[in-house]
């Protein structure tokens, strides 16, 4: 078992989240590495070690693909590179589902391996007994409803939710399912506009669109979708801030033209006797 890592006095916890519904809109983005959550760090509210890691760092087409070592493994890097946003790990599909007990053991895991601030995971009224297992031993909890990712075999493919009077009937019964279980927040995925938003006046805890609503208590995108680093297709819902597929692509040419003309490495990036100290 891995080590536990410590949290600080000063990271901003699910309390302090909670607290901001109706305020300051609360800024999220997913994380995965220990560089980009360092980078991420200043500027965020919260960084959601996010399933989509599955996807996006190890290419599998869902996010199905991830396991509970994975989940910690990535949380614990985040960890170390995170120093005041609140840090949320993903509960992988088949971790949590199961039972409240087996619920209660997946999330024991993670925040004891990683030392992170709560744990995320998806459903409304079907959860209601597993986010209120894990909320009774002293783990936060964020809900996730709407567009479920885990779910997508089951809805043949990532359906946008709140489209007939029974989904949104239905979306409205997960969000006050999840808030009574004792969620600290929830997150809203692909769901029509006005529906999240009617959930976000509804329901006194904060929450997080993507794909959902302006109305909502803040927002959270799947970081290499938002910095232009997605080779696959990016969801109609994303600004992209940045165009990091071009400056890398350009940068990988420069590198292979340069080494294939024995341009680098140059007198600068070698040693010898008069250049340089010991350090590389």
């Amino acid at each position: 078992m891995a080590t536990q890592l410590p949290t600080t006095d000063i990271r901003v916890g699910a309390d302090l989240i909670r607290r901001r519904k109706g305020g300051t809109p609360i800024v999220c983005l997913t994380a995965y590495t220990y560089p980009i959550a360092r980078l991420l760090d200043p500027h965020v509210d919260l960084l959601l070690v996010g399933d989509s890691v599955a996807m996006v760092v190890h290419g599998h087409e869902t996010t199905l693909g991830a396991s509970l070592e994975m989940m910690i493994a990535h949380g614990q890097a985040v960890m170390r590179g995170s120093a005041r946003a609140c840090v949320v790990v993903d509960m992988p599909a088949r971790s949590y589902e199961g039972s409240a007990v087996q619920a209660l053991a997946s999330a024991r895991r993670i925040v004891g391996e990683t030392g992170c601030q709560a744990v995320k995971l998806e459903g409304g009224v079907d959860m209601a007994r597993q986010i209120a297992a894990i909320v009774a031993a002293d783990i936060p909890v964020m809900g996730h409803i709407g567009l479920q990712p885990q779910s997508v075999k089951k809805d043949g493919g990532y359906k946008i939710k709140g489209r007939t009077d029974e989904t949104v009937a239905a979306l409205i019964a997960d969000a006050l399912a999840v808030e009574k279980a004792g969620a600290f927040s929830v997150v809203i995925e692909g769901t029509i506009e006005t529906v999240a938003a009617d959930i976000t006046r509804r329901i006194a805890i904060p929450t997080i669109g993507i794909g959902a609503s302006d109305y909502c208590d803040g927002q959270i995108l799947v970081v290499d979708d938002m910095v232009g680093l997605t080779v696959d297709r990016v969801p109609k819902f994303v600004k992209q801030y940045a165009d990091l597929r071009s400056v890398i692509t350009h940068a990988a040419e420069r590198y292979a033209s340069e080494v294939r003309d024995r341009v680098f490495p140059g007198p600068a990036h070698v040693f010898s006797k008069t250049n340089g100290g010991d350090d590389a």
